[in-house]
């Protein structure tokens, strides 16, 4: 099964595997990339990047990684490798670009994983193949493409209001968007030819945009 994995898929697996079984057993190597506030305000600007590559546990690699190679291949086979990295990446930026601004008073906040990048490649995913079915764990039947991908936004944004667990939805949130508007500007005709399905899924990122930072206060 390895070998279906598209190439460019699969180097990001690797280096997210090999960063991570160095951060878990590193504490001070976690320490000094993982997202943080205070210290990326300070100028450690590198950490914007590192963070994606290091995870917490098994579980959370491992479940990154699936959503990874599950709809990476997508990506990767319809607009090319190139495409691909710079989608995965500027999601990335995009996701911890969105968390700084949201968190940038909470001087403590922290985070890593690569859950911004994997969001930007689902979404990337959805506007490629609007028809997909996705099945859930606990929902016996396929979801719709199109589906989960409003209603990943909007449980993302009630999930930033109410603090929702240790999970950082607002870099998913901020991923999604990104790779929602790189695979536009990459791949332009889907304006055209997936008109209704870009209208859906910009509406609630427009409104994000616009009043994200109202969250706090409702």
């Amino acid at each position: 099964m390895i070998g279906t994995i598209n190439q460019a898929v699969l180097i990001i697996i690797v280096a997210n595997v090999l960063v991570s079984m160095k951060g878990f057993k590193d504490y001070p190597f976690l320490n000094k990339y993982k997202f943080q506030v205070s210290s990326i305000l300070s100028g450690d600007k590198i950490r914007m990047i590192t963070s994606g590559f290091l995870h917490v546990d098994w579980i959370h690699l491992g479940f990154n990684m699936y959503a990874l190679y599950l709809f990476g291949g997508i990506v990767a086979n319809s607009l090319g490798m190139p495409y691909f990295f710079l989608i995965y990446f500027g999601s990335l930026l995009a996701g911890n670009l969105y968390s700084l601004n949201y968190h940038k008073k909470e001087s403590y906040y922290s985070a890593v994983g690569a859950s911004g990048a994997v969001s930007g490649i689902i979404y990337a995913s959805i506007l490629l193949y609007p028809d997909m079915s996705l099945y859930l764990f606990f929902i016996p039947i396929p979801i719709p493409g199109y589906i989960f991908g409003v209603g990943y936004l909007l449980y993302s944004i009630y999930g930033m209001k109410k603090q929702l667990g240790n999970i950082g939805h607002s870099a998913h949130l901020g991923g999604a968007i990104g790779g929602f508007i790189l695979t536009l500007i990459f791949n332009p005709i889907l304006f055209t030819t997936n008109t209704l399905l870009v209208v859906l899924l910009a509406v609630p990122i427009v409104l994000v945009i616009l009043f994200g930072d109202k969250l706090r206060d409702l």
